[in-house]
């Protein structure tokens, strides 16, 4: 079937169910997201180019090696004006074409290509080749429509080229899959390209390439191109587990063993089965289709249980790998509609959609009873995508509704005044300084295509296929000329093609007016959904006591600062050790005790610190948000921070704390404050160290304070790549401090004292989640919003072991047990799904309570209630291991 006939009947769009939005309110939401993305470009334009990507809350440029690292995220950085190149073909979409031809020419006269970088292939292909292409394919368009781009000579398919061939090097492995990183000047092979050693790579990253490389190489004439992709995809075809007919989410790119046999459609494999059917959208090649067909029959046999989408094992599809979603799963209901198959793709969405309006946005994760599991939110553009399609499969105007919400979210939650800011805490709606390039490249492409008439596009759509990033690729490729001989000498050897049975294929596209002869079908699918959604709510894991030994010291009265205490734990065999991150490290050595009962001791009071963080975890609330409301942020600009355990508890107030702050004098707050007649009635700005929490709060509060803000005095600290912790009291009572009292890392807590000098009344407000701008806060949807946590467990290790036990230190102030799972000595993964590599987990001989220092950013707690008497140790430290691998995958699977 001819590819373009194959998309039109996909797409055709149904007579509307009910009633509609207007012809003028569709007008008006589209010149909204026309507004609106006017206001995220403008300031990257202004405030960031040429650097890659804009950081919204700081309003500068983030330029790869200035900023602190974010782990693998910022592989998606090669100093090439990612967001630039990346919004190129949106521009001409939203009718910017005199901005669209200004900025091909800075993308020819600015960006360098060929610098000493190491980027990710796989976000280089869909963002900077897929941008170029994309915008070639746009130039291309206007200019044969004889009144722009008259001057264009195929520019930007050079510089595609020259791209594609900067990448080639990372395909020469003895398999053909990609290696995940490459140098783009030297390569992959060689001391100076400081890359070429890894040894495996993610699904997606390896089968998400046959897009951008066979547009290149049947826009150029050069078929190595498309050789090298369609190799990837053999290979990976190939290495399939022959019995489920899944794939996993982690490869050996020299081997092709399963390094990760977890399967999904969500991150590190989603764009892998969305790049073969549209492969056979593009190309018109049968082979595609053909397997896609084997895949999309097991996901649905194994992976869908509608309306949910869950990870199984490839080798045990009957059983379930993980109990929580990810938000890159969203982009399937949309290929739901590209395949045909129409009910789970409504059911699925409908699901997503009653996540998306219980906290807002999609979190990163999300568990099947829909609480929050990772709460960041950066602005992924998934649910926008799945809502255009199937507003485009049905004309149902629930979805233009749909779109409306996503709209208004952005506008009330994650605009500032430096453009859009992901967000950090989808509870608290608090922020973080960054600003994707794929905001840009697709989540306004497809609100606008949702809300805009076929007479507001310059072009047909219909005529296009969309890349995983929404870069448009022309269907006429497919009768472009390509070598089949040079192709066919570069694939590797595959199973017998007669094994690929054509009955067993559904070669037809089924008439989508047929699926719905009652208008009232779709909504009957969705109401059920909405249900169990709206029925759902956490409920805390219910309080375990302590262990029934009682040492010498008990662990709610140890501070790391009495010496006394200090003395029993080294009779007890347990030393403390002080991080430069600001925590202490608890190390039991039995044998180090003064005598065998010590030793016992030491072990209980190791195993009841655990048990009192277990139970502080269970007790703790979530995030704080420190929202700035004066001009000209106008609350639109929120803060993480952490809360104290003592002092007013924010979350029992309706309106939360608002004043103007002030810097305390003295800054550490440690003794009586000096500038009482500022700080009364503000809100104290203080700096971490030098005595207690407490007593800072006591300080302030004689010298009339309303609230207090301590600031991280460790210079670079930041939420972004450190857990946040509870500020602890001084052991004393502290019914006394009656004000908040909220903690700050420097880098947050500079965009505040910046603020303050340059605006010098700065007035924020001190609240347990940002309140709406502008707009009361809608309690009634927030009331099932109950923060979960996941106990801890532990068992005594035997004299002979050593358990290590990390805890937050207030340098040098109090101890404050943090969270996480702990691992008892000698522990270990299962064998049948342990990964080579556990960065970021505990190890052996050791309790870890810290939350997991992972490559990047994405350091949310796990959420979930989990009853730790009926678990095993075992079962929670496996389950807690696959779930941080699975992100640490997601990093490297941004899209």
């Amino acid at each position: 079937m001819p590819p373009v006939l194959f998309l039109l009947m996909l797409l055709g769009a149904l007579c509307g169910h009910g009633l509609a939005i207007s012809r003028e309110e569709k007008r008006r939401l589209k010149n909204q997201v026309v507004e609106m993305f006017d206001h995220a470009y403008q300031n990257y334009m202004d405030h960031a180019y040429p650097a890659d990507e804009l950081m919204p809350l700081t309003c500068r440029g983030r330029v790869r090696g200035l900023e602190p690292s974010r782990g693998d995220i910022d592989d998606a950085l090669g100093k090439f004006s990612l967001t630039l190149i990346d919004s190129l073909d949106t521009l001409v979409l939203l009718n910017k074409t005199t901005e669209f031809e200004a900025a091909v020419r800075r993308v020819l006269s600015d960006v360098r290509l060929d610098n000493d970088i190491v980027v990710s292939v796989f976000e280089t292909n869909i963002r900077v080749l897929g941008g170029l292409l994309g915008g070639h394919s746009m130039a291309v368009m206007l200019r044969d429509g004889g009144q722009h781009m008259q001057w264009y000579q195929d520019e930007l398919l050079h510089m595609a080229k020259d791209m594609g061939l900067r990448l080639l090097p990372a395909f020469n492995t003895s398999s053909g899959l990609p290696y995940p990183r490459v140098n783009l000047k030297y390569g992959v092979r060689g001391p100076e390209t400081r890359t070429g050693t890894e040894t495996e790579t993610c699904t997606a990253c390896a089968g998400t390439i046959i897009l951008e490389f066979a547009a290149l190489s049947r826009f150029t004439g050069d078929p190595v191109f498309e050789a090298h992709a369609r190799r990837a995809l053999d290979f990976l075809w190939e290495k399939r587990q022959r019995n489920s007919n899944l794939v996993g989410t982690t490869i050996n790119i020299h081997s092709g063993e399963w390094v990760r046999r977890d399967s999904g459609v969500g991150a590190g494999i989603d764009s892998y089965y969305e790049y073969l059917l549209k492969a056979y959208v593009l190309l018109g090649d049968d082979q595609f289709l053909q397997r896609f067909n084997i895949h999309y029959a097991s996901i649905m046999k194994y992976i869908s249980q509608p309306p949910l989408l869950l990870d199984v094992h490839i080798h045990k599809p009957l059983l379930p790998a993980r109990t929580w979603m990810d938000s890159l799963l969203a982009f399937f209901p949309g290929l739901q509609v590209l395949k045909g198959d129409i009910r789970p793709a409504i059911e699925t969405h409908e699901m997503l959609y009653q996540v998306t309006k219980k906290h807002n946005f999609l979190p990163e994760a999300f568990t099947t009873d829909f609480r929050v599991h990772w709460a960041q939110h950066p602005l992924r553009p998934e649910f926008a995508e799945s809502t255009y399609f199937l507003y485009k499969a049905t004309g149902d105007p629930y979805y233009l509704e749909a779109g409306r919400t996503i709209l208004d979210n952005l506008n009330r939650f994650a605009r500032v005044p430096c453009g859009f800011a992901a967000m950090k805490d989808v509870r608290t709606g608090s922020h973080e300084d960054r600003m994707d390039s794929f905001f840009l490249a697709e989540m306004f492409k497809y609100l606008f295509l949702l809300f805009a008439e076929a007479d507001d596009l310059p072009f047909d759509i219909e005529d296009y296929v969309f890349t995983t990033e929404a870069h448009l690729l022309p269907l006429s490729l497919s009768m472009a000329p390509h070598s089949s001989a040079i192709l066919s000498n570069r694939t590797t050897i595959l199973q017998p093609e007669e094994e690929l049975d054509d009955s067993n294929f559904d070669w037809t596209c089924p008439n989508t007016r047929l699926l719905f002869p009652d208008p009232a079908f779709p909504r009957n699918l969705r109401e059920p959904i909405r249900s169990v959604v709206d029925k759902s709510c956490p409920r805390p894991a219910p309080y375990r006591e302590p262990g029934m030994g009682r040492p010498p010291l008990r662990a709610q009265d140890f501070m790391a600062n009495n010496p006394e205490h200090l003395e029993l734990l080294r009779r007890m065999g347990v030393s403390l050790i002080h991080l430069k991150d600001g925590r202490v490290q608890l190390v039991q050595h039995a044998t180090q005790a003064v005598s065998a009962v010590a030793a016992e001791d030491g072990v209980r009071f190791m195993q009841e610190m655990m048990e009192l963080s277990s139970q502080q975890q269970k007790e703790q609330l979530p995030p704080r948000a420190i929202q700035i409301v004066s001009h000209p942020f106008f609350g639109r600009v929120v803060l993480t921070a952490g809360p104290a355990q003592f002092g007013t508890d924010l979350s029992k107030s309706s309106t939360g704390v608002r004043g103007f702050v002030t810097v305390a004098e003295p800054y550490t707050g440690c003794t009586e404050i000096t500038n009482a007649e500022y700080v009364q009635g503000h809100i104290a700005l203080l700096q971490r160290g030098q005595c207690m929490f407490a007593e800072k709060a006591r300080n302030i509060q004689k010298a009339g304070a309303i609230g207090g803000i301590v600031i991280d005095d460790n210079e670079g600290s930041s939420s972004d790549t450190a857990p946040l912790f509870q500020m602890a009291g001084d052991g004393r009572n502290t019914d006394d401090v009656t004000l908040p009292l909220l903690f700050l890392f420097h880098k947050e807590g500079n965009i505040l004292l910046e603020a303050l000098k340059e605006y010098r009344e700065v007035e924020v407000l001190l609240s347990d989640k940002a309140r709406d701008r502008g707009v009361e806060v809608q309690e009634a949807e927030e009331g099932c919003l109950t923060e979960a946590t996941t106990p801890t467990s532990f068992e005594p290790t035997g004299q002979s072991q050593m358990s290590t036990l990390e805890l937050d230190e207030t340098v040098p102030e109090e101890v404050t047990p943090s969270q996480e799972e702990v691992s008892p000595a000698g522990e270990d993964t299962s064998p049948a799904e342990k990964a080579p590599e556990e960065e970021g987990g505990p190890t052996d001989g050791k309790a870890d309570l810290t939350q997991p220092k992972e490559d990047s950013e994405r350091r949310e707690e796990p959420e979930g209630d989990v009853d730790s008497s009926s678990q095993s140790v075992d079962e929670l430290l496996a389950d807690w291991r696959e779930d941080l691998e699975a992100f640490k995958q997601m990093e490297k699977d941004e899209l």
